[in-house]
């Protein structure tokens, strides 16, 4: 057992606080991480505000690399020392997806079986997205270590942990987007952004960028996207059509269209803004009251394509991590733009309020 210090959410609403916990040597399945870095994400605000559940104390943090410090006696896929990117997708091999060969969407994750605590009274936490890296060191599966090339920047190769690795899976693994498709990427905070790097990585063109606000279009064209739209101004619909046009004759919108807002109202928008047979995904996350738009069925039937959603990028972080890290340091994958400041454990509060402005893509937590 050791003794650590952590960001620690105590109640709905209420600021986070750093604080002592305890973190249990690793038994069979799990292994203890020393953290190096952690970015703040959407979700960990979403735990602290009680949007996921209200099994509090939630020890915040999930976007993170580190190196292997101990593992458990029956663990042989990592190993003290390596360096690893934390995922929240340990697949477990047993679950009706995992038999079938569809890892990717494995229902049983793992996570560690032992329960970090608070010092002072023993209270055991909940770990954001099983995780808890906003910690110095955090207790988790071994199979959500992911090791790559120990050479990468941990403030920049962590950030696959989560909202990078769900952008970029958006356009990649779930739009399946390539060259001689086009796209479209509605919403470009910190995942839309990433949405645009995958598909430029892909290889599509054009790529189309909307948002509201010009700094984070200025980003989206920094990150690959070839045109950029306006929503507050112009409408994006008919101006999609008409970019998407220009490239292909007779296009009627794009081939794929991410929505990363993750509300009614630009769900909507990516539905028409398809060209025809078009893949709409949605990789934004919605609240709980949210609702489908009241669309004309004969529309949903007329338009052809897919409307699909993307959990974590339709990911396998195994596959995924490795190659986005070479890409990273081959220069083809600009992750350090990701990374707006780097920030001290005791900062995440203040991270939360920047994100409310929209003033930072990611603030990273080095440790």
């Amino acid at each position: 057992m050791q003794q650590v210090n952590a960001v620690v959410a105590r109640a709905k609403g209420a600021p986070v606080e750093v604080v002592q916990i305890n973190v249990p040597d690793p038994g069979p399945g799990e292994a203890v991480v020393k953290v190096q870095s952690c970015g703040v994400c959407h979700t960990d605000l979403h735990y602290r505000e009680g949007g996921i559940n209200d099994e509090f104390p939630f020890l915040l943090g999930h976007e993170a690399a580190g190196v292997v410090e101990a593992v458990g006696d029956d663990v042989t896929d990592v190993a003290p020392g390596d360096f690893v990117v934390l995922n929240w997708r340990a697949v477990c091999g047993e679950c009706r997806a995992c038999k079938r060969g569809d890892l990717k969407y494995c229902f049983a994750t793992h996570n560690a079986t032992q329960k970090m605590t608070l010092v002072e009274d023993g209270a055991e936490l909940s770990p954001a997205l099983g995780i808890g890296a906003f910690a110095e060191k955090t207790l988790v599966a071994a199979g959500q270590c992911t090791k790559v090339d120990p050479s990468a920047r941990p403030a920049a190769v962590g950030l696959l942990g989560c909202g990078v690795m769900a952008g970029i899976g958006s356009a990649i693994n779930t739009g399946a987007l390539t060259r001689g498709k086009s796209a479209a990427v509605i919403g470009c905070g910190g995942v839309g952004v990433a949405a645009i790097a995958g598909a430029a990585l892909a290889g599509a063109s054009p790529i189309i960028a909307v948002d509201i606000d010009p700094q984070k279009l200025e980003t989206a064209k920094q990150m690959g996207a070839t045109h950029t739209i306006d929503s507050s101004a112009t409408d994006p619909v008919p101006e999609i059509a008409r970019i998407c046009a220009e490239t292909y004759e007779g296009a009627e919108g794009a081939d794929v269209v991410i929505e990363a807002v993750g509300r009614p109202e630009t769900w909507q928008q990516a539905f028409y803004a398809r060209d025809l047979a078009g893949v709409l995904v949605l990789v934004g996350v919605p609240t709980p009251d949210m609702k489908v738009p009241d669309l004309p069925l004969i529309d949903v039937f007329g338009r052809g394509g897919a409307l699909k959603s993307s959990w974590y990028g339709d990911c396998l972080p195994s596959r995924d991590f490795p190659m986005l890290v070479d890409l990273y340091q081959q220069g083809r994958l600009d992750l350090d733009s990701f990374v707006t400041e780097e920030i001290g454990i005791g900062d995440v509060e203040a991270a939360f309020d920047k994100m409310h402005e929209g003033s930072v893509l990611r603030s990273v937590v080095v440790l």
